[in-house]
C-alpha cells in the first residue's frame, strides 16, 4: 500500500466505497488521516464498517464543517450531467474535491527519491479504446525483459493498494476519463493517448468535453514524453499543441493509417508490419502478422503504443518483439476462447461501442458476429466499414430486434439469449470462420458487467465443443 500524506489528523471524506473508495480511505488512514465514508448502497457502509472506517452521511447538513478533503470514486458525477448531491455541498463549503488517482500521485511527491539510484517512473495511459490491452502490453513487456513493474489503475490493481516503486520500477496506469477528468495532481513520466470515439458523452457533456478530460493528463502532468495516437483529428491536435516542432521527440506519433514522416519520434504500422523512425530514419521493425495475441489493426495501433512507451524506458526493438510473441493478450478483448472444426471463437466482449465493435470486425474475416445489448447514442453507422467481413449477425438483448433493423445490409437473425446466439452460430459456422461475440452495446440490460457477458459467451461455446 502507498501511504497518503499530509492530511495528518485530518477528516477527509470518501464518497463511494467500491474498490477505489475503500482503497483510498486504508491509505489515508496509514497516511495519518481520519476517513469519513459515506455510500448510498448500505452493504457498501457494512464492509467499511467492518474495517473500523467511521461511517457518515454527508448529505446531512453541516457533513462538511471539519472536512479537509472530498474524494469522489470515479463511477459518481460531479458536474455532468448533474453533479451528486455531496459533491454540491463540498463545493459549497470551498472543500476541494479529488480522487484516488490524484491522491497518489500526491503521495510520490511526497516519496523518498533521494534514496534511488534509479529513479522510478510512472506510465499512464488513457483513450477511448485500446486503454487496457496497451497497459496489460506494457507490463507484460517490462516483466517479460527484467524490469520490475506494476499494473493499477483502471486495470489490476487499485492504485493505492500497490507496493511503493522500487529502484528502477516502473508503475503502468491505465486511466479512464472519469479518472483523469477530477484528479488534482496528474505527472506521470510518460502519458499515452491511443484515440478518441464517442463515449460517456452524457457524463461530460458532450464530445468537447470528453476530450478534455483525456487532455488534462497532458496539459495538466507535463509528462517528460507523450506517445500520441494521431488518426483522429483531436489526436493530432493534441501532438501539436505538445510539440515545439517537427523535430521535437518528446512527442511519439503512432498510427495505423499510413506511414509517418519528418524528422521527429514516429511509431506506425501498415499491412501488419510496426516501423519505428526517429530523425528520417528507421530504427526499428516488428512483423506483427503472427503474433496471436495482438490480432487487426487495432491491436497493432496498441502495440505501437505500447513499443514506443518501452523504446522510451530504453528496451531494444528485439527485446520487445519476444515480449510480444508471448503476450496471451486480455480476457474479453479479441480473445480466441478456443479452435474447433477450422472455426476460430473470439470473445471482444469489451466491444462496448460501435467503434470498438468496428475495429473487431475489421480483425477478422467470414465472420458469425454476436452483438447486441444496450445500445449507446450515436447509432450503429459506424460499424459500416466491418460489416463487409459479416456472414451473418445473431443479435441478442432486450432491444434485439431494434438493434437488428440498424444492421442494413446483411443477413441479422433476432436470438435475444446468448444460448441461442451461441447455439445458432455454432451449427451454420464453416471452417475459416470465426464466431465473434463484439457487441457495440453495453451489457448492462441482460448483464452486470461486460466481464458477465463475455463469460457467459464462453461457457456457451466450451459446453458445445466436441470433448477432447
Amino acid at each position: 500500500m502507498i501511504p497518503v500524506p499530509g492530511f495528518e489528523n485530518a477528516r477527509v471524506a470518501i464518497l463511494g466505497l467500491g474498490r477505489s473508495g475503500l482503497s483510498a480511505a486504508r491509505a489515508l488512514r496509514q497516511g495519518g488521516a481520519i476517513p469519513v465514508c459515506w455510500d448510498d448502497n448500505p452493504e457498501a457502509r457494512d464492509r467499511a464498517a467492518d474495517q473500523g472506517f467511521e461511517v457518515f452521511d454527508l448529505r446531512e447538513g453541516g457533513a462538511f464543517d471539519d472536512i479537509a478533503r472530498l474524494i469522489v470514486s470515479p463511477g459518481i458525477p460531479h458536474l455532468y450531467p448533474a453533479p451528486n448531491p455531496v459533491v454540491v455541498a463540498a463545493q459549497a463549503a470551498g472543500v476541494p474535491v479529488d480522487n484516488d488517482i490524484g491522491l497518489f500521485f500526491r503521495a510520490l511527491a511526497h516519496a523518498g527519491w533521494e534514496a534511488h539510484d534509479t529513479l522510478p517512473r510512472v506510465v499512464a495511459v488513457t483513450g477511448s479504446n485500446g486503454k487496457s490491452t496497451t497497459s496489460a502490453l506494457i507490463h507484460h513487456v517490462l516483466e517479460a525483459s527484467g524490469r520490475a513493474a506494476q499494473l493499477a489503475g483502471n486495470i489490476g490493481r487499485g492504485v493505492l493498494d500497490i507496493d511503493p516503486p522500487g529502484d528502477g520500477g516502473v508503475v503502468v496506469l491505465e486511466l479512464s476519463s472519469y479518472q483523469t477528468e477530477l484528479a488534482r495532481a496528474l505527472t506521470p513520466d510518460v502519458a499515452v493517448f491511443t484515440n478518441l470515439s464517442p463515449d460517456h458523452l452524457d457524463r461530460h457533456g458532450g464530445m468537447g468535453g470528453y476530450f478534455a478530460a483525456k487532455r488534462r493528463l497532458f496539459a495538466e502532468g507535463g509528462p517528460d514524453r507523450a506517445v500520441v495516437g494521431v488518426d483522429e483529428p483531436e489526436g493530432r491536435f493534441l501532438a501539436g499543441q505538445l510539440s515545439e516542432g517537427p523535430g521535437d521527440d518528446r512527442v511519439i506519433r503512432v498510427s495505423v493509417a499510413g506511414k509517418l514522416g519528418g524528422p521527429g519520434w514516429h511509431v506506425f504500422a501498415r499491412k501488419g508490419f510496426l516501423s519505428e523512425y526517429r530523425k528520417g530514419r528507421q530504427a526499428g521493425s516488428i512483423d506483427l502478422r503472427e503474433i496471436k495475441g495482438l490480432p487487426g489493426a487495432h491491436n497493432h495501433q496498441n502495440a505501437c503504443a505500447a513499443y514506443a512507451v518501452c523504446r522510451t524506458l530504453g528496451l531494444a526493438p528485439r527485446v520487445i518483439e519476444q515480449a510480444f510473441h508471448s503476450f496471451a493478450g486480455l480476457p474479453h478483448r479479441s480473445q480466441l476462447i478456443a479452435e474447433a472444426g477450422g472455426v476460430a471463437y473470439v470473445n471482444d466482449s469489451k466491444a462496448t461501442n460501435v467503434d470498438s465493435a468496428a475495429k473487431a470486425l475489421s480483425a477478422f474475416r467470414n465472420i458469425r458476429w454476436i452483438c447486441g445489448g444496450l445500445q449507446k447514442d450515436g447509432g450503429l453507422e459506424g460499424l459500416a466499414p466491418g460489416l463487409a467481413n459479416v456472414a451473418k449477425a445473431y443479435v441478442i438483448g432486450r432491444e434485439a430486434a431494434g438493434f437488428a433493423l440498424g444492421l442494413p445490409g446483411i443477413e441479422a437473425e433476432v436470438c435475444t439469449e446468448m444460448s441461442t446466439a451461441v447455439e445458432r452460430a455454432m451449427a451454420e459456422a464453416q471452417p475459416g470462420e470465426t464466431v465473434l461475440l463484439a457487441p457495440a452495446a453495453a451489457s448492462f440490460d441482460q448483464y452486470d458487467n461486460f466481464e458477465q457477458r463475455g463469460v457467459d459467451f464462453t461457457q456457451n461455446v466450451l459446453a458445445r465443443l466436441p470433448q477432447a
